[in-house]
């Protein structure tokens, strides 16, 4: 190693010391002011200045698992069109080709969810995509 690079180094190494040094006084002065003694609320749960009744653990709907799945789906679909918007003129026809292949493809994943009931709120059960075909042949 050169001595310049080793003088390159040297903020990178000092941030490390002080880093390390930070969490150890964090962790020092938690200890140091910490309450020594339990007391029997010490560990019930608190929220807001009320003590919490009942159990934490909700039932939540299956759609709201799809719903969420839908909008990490199309969220990053925005982003990745948003990214070859930016770089539209220096990607060319084959940028636009590979980008219409994307679209199509989380097109196809929203008519697979819509079809399937993913999108019905309600009493409604999902199916596969073949009874979803076959139900809206029968409409």
């Amino acid at each position: 190693m050169s001595p310049n690079q080793s003088t390159e180094l040297w903020p990178l190494a000092l941030f490390a010391v002080l880093v390390v040094f930070l969490i150890v006084a964090m962790l020092f002065v938690g200890w140091l002011l910490g309450q020594r003694k339990r007391v029997e609320a010490t560990n019930d749960p608190y929220e807001s200045g009320i003590v919490s009744v009942g159990s934490a653990r909700l039932k939540i709907s299956v759609e709201f698992y799809l719903v969420a799945m839908f909008f990490v789906i199309f969220d990053l679909e925005a982003i990745f069109i948003f990214a070859y918007a930016v770089a539209f003129f220096e990607l060319g026809w084959q940028g636009y080709i590979s980008m219409m292949i994307f679209i199509g493809v989380l097109a196809i994943a929203l008519v697979y969810g819509w079809l399937s009931g993913g999108l019905d709120w309600g009493a409604k059960k999902r199916v596969g995509l073949t009874e979803a075909l076959q139900r809206e042949k029968s409409q």
